[in-house]
């Protein structure tokens, strides 16, 4: 490995992080500068977003730390949190980091045993849920797990009795504990969502969160989008995920105005009341908001909308020419702004300008239609283990289809076999609990493997190509990356979630499932009878729309990596039934086993499939 020249991508960042420097020390400081800035804003139960200035925010972790000391928290102790992103999360984050104490999140939507788990191996003493149902995911651990002593709910007035708890005489304690603290302070756990098996706890330090919250908005580029001076954002995925942990943080860092937005089925609301002025999400998010625009539109304006949309890609396209667009496509594009795109703007609110995508690749027709429709899309790649960004891609030379190049003060690099590999301050120091987890994580020389395989373009951003774990070697021999077949098919209206199979077999096929909300749109607009997700998988005109997205996937690969037959599945995979992480990536191992019938018999046996083979 020593004579092997990695290839690899780096951007220096502009601060060092030295080890007096912590998260509290970090807040204290800036509310002390800025106390009139307004930090937050709060949807109140009439829907208005009330402010939130430093000195106020300030106060309100001041007098939950007070509350925390009185109560015997003691520097190090590590508390659960299971709560939807919220104020309160962020409340309690900052509240606990004063006090030299953790918050280890626990997902919302995580089962009993998981938590047991993550309750065992952390060594919980206490911990924060958000309402009575969370409430009871966690009881029981109150009668088994001798050290789980004490269930704090949210909802229910906690913060107000902790508060009450507390006085000023604890004033000099907090202080005292935050300049005891050290940069290299263990600041949370995050456990890894579990695609492939148990949690590993990834430790992260204020060492590892600094570097990112520091050198992002440093970079001439980057601050583009978190630090314009009018800046808000409003925050949707979990917090319990490092990513959105790790955007709140600097958010408020850079001083833009977040906003909180717990329950899905008011965000589209909640952006257009808000106004963000960018926003990250998964993926799936923006092939839900492509595929409703579309689907929602009949007739002619169905019409009228994929033509735009083609000419937003176009536009999108020609943005990294020499030339540059035509006057024709110019034109073009000036009447689509018109028709289509101001109509995808205002569903964010109308001044949302970057997305952030991660946690996945979204794809280059995607990136390209909504930066044609006026929102850039900047993808990014990391891990928990990365604390986030390792790289994203630049406001400035976006390759769309790409990660990116280094996010600042990061190195990527490349392994002899494809993997992509990351080094610099914001990688964690190893697993809880698991040193022998820790020591198959890096290489010899100090690099985090990340178990994704990738390549560097000349300018050095980063291009993921699949999954190293998740490879399939078809009988064959070939190999082939499910990733991109998957993307490419999860675009199609009707489709919810893909998964690739052909491991040791003759050919590739697919488990498929159909999209609950998108059916009946997509019925409708077809002038098809309204009917069941049962029904649709057998209806003839179902399976003929599936065979057309089939053979468009198909075209981005040779025939020995052609999917040749699927197989729609009567359920969906949802995080509720366990087939989906909280971060909405498939749990690729527990479909296959739980599946393995129907990929053995529909699939590769003599039972007819849905689909023939193609």
């Amino acid at each position: 490995m020593s004579e092997y020249k990695r290839p690899v991508s780096f951007r220096p960042g502009k601060v060092h992080i030295t080890d007096d420097m912590t998260i509290p020390w970090l807040f204290r400081k800036i509310a002390a500068e800025s106390p009139d800035h307004v930090v937050i804003n709060v949807k109140s139960e009439y829907g208005q977003w009330v402010p939130i200035t430093w000195s106020m925010f300030a106060e309100d972790i001041r007098a939950v730390a007070r509350g925390l000391v009185a109560q015997g928290i003691h520097p190090g102790e590590r508390i659960a949190i299971m709560c939807h992103t919220r104020y309160e999360f962020s409340l309690l984050d900052l509240a606990c980091w004063s006090v030299g104490a953790m918050l280890v999140p626990i997902y919302e939507t995580d089962p009993t045993e998981e938590a047991r788990f993550i309750i065992n191996d952390s060594h919980l003493e206490m911990a924060f849920v958000e309402d009575q149902n969370m409430y009871s995911t966690l009881a029981p651990m109150l009668e088994d797990v001798d050290f789980f002593k004490r269930i704090e709910v949210i909802n229910d007035d906690a913060l107000t009795r902790i508060k009450a708890a507390g006085s000023e005489e604890q004033d000099a304690e907090i202080d005292r504990r935050i300049a005891a603290m050290k940069a290299d302070d263990l600041a949370t756990v995050i456990y890894t969502s579990g695609t492939t098996g148990r949690p590993k706890g990834v430790m992260i330090s204020h060492r590892n969160m600094l570097q990112e919250v520091f050198n992002g908005p440093l970079d001439t580029d980057l601050g583009n989008v978190v630090d314009t001076g009018h800046t808000r954002t409003l925050l949707f995925l979990p917090m319990a995920h490092v990513f959105a942990r790790f955007i709140n943080l600097v958010s408020i860092y850079t001083g833009a105005v977040v906003g909180y937005a717990s329950n899905a089925r008011t965000l589209i609301n909640d952006m257009q009341t808000f106004k963000p002025t960018y926003v990250l999400a998964v993926p799936r998010v923006f092939e839900k908001i492509y595929n409703a625009a579309d689907a929602q539109n009949t007739g002619w304006k169905q019409k009228l909308f994929r033509y735009y949309a083609k000419v937003a890609i176009r536009y999108s396209q020609a943005l990294d020419t020499k030339e540059g667009p035509s006057p024709a496509l110019k034109a073009a594009h000036a009447a689509g702004e018109a028709l289509v795109y101001s109509m995808i703007q205002s569903l964010f609110g109308g001044n949302l300008t970057y997305c952030v995508s991660g946690g996945g690749p979204l794809g280059q027709r995607l990136g390209h239609f909504f930066r044609g429709a006026g929102i850039t899309i900047l993808e990014g790649y990391g891990t928990s283990e990365t604390c986030a960004p390792a790289t994203v891609n630049l406001t400035a030379e976006q390759h769309i289809g790409s990660v990116g190049p280094a996010y600042p003060g990061t190195w990527v690099g490349i392994a002899e076999d494809g993997e992509v590999l990351v080094k610099g301050d914001s990688v964690t120091t190893g697993y809880l609990n698991d040193p022998e987890a820790t020591r198959a994580a890096f290489t010899e020389d100090g690099w985090f493997m990340t178990g994704d395989l990738g390549r560097l373009d000349e300018d050095g951003y980063l291009w993921i190509t699949g999954r190293k774990k998740e490879i399939i070697v078809t009988a064959g021999g070939k190999n082939v990356a499910p990733a991109p077949l998957e993307d490419r098919l999860r675009g199609h209206p009707l489709i919810s979630q893909v998964v690739v199979v052909g491991d040791k077999r003759p050919f590739i096929g697919a488990l498929v499932t159909l999209d609950a909300d998108m059916l009946p749109v997509w019925l409708k607009n077809k002038g098809i009878e309204p009917m069941s997700v049962d029904e649709a998988r057998q209806d003839p005109r179902v399976l003929a729309a599936l065979d057309r997205a089939v053979n468009y996937t198909n075209q981005i690969v040779s025939r020995a990596e052609s999917i040749r037959k699927i197989v729609i599945l009567p359920m969906d995979f949802t995080v509720e039934n366990g087939y989906l992480t909280p971060s909405l990536k498939v749990k690729r191992n527990l479909v296959l086993r739980d599946f393995a019938d129907v990929i053995d018999n529909d699939i590769y046996g003599e039972k007819k499939s849905s689909l023939q083979e193609k």
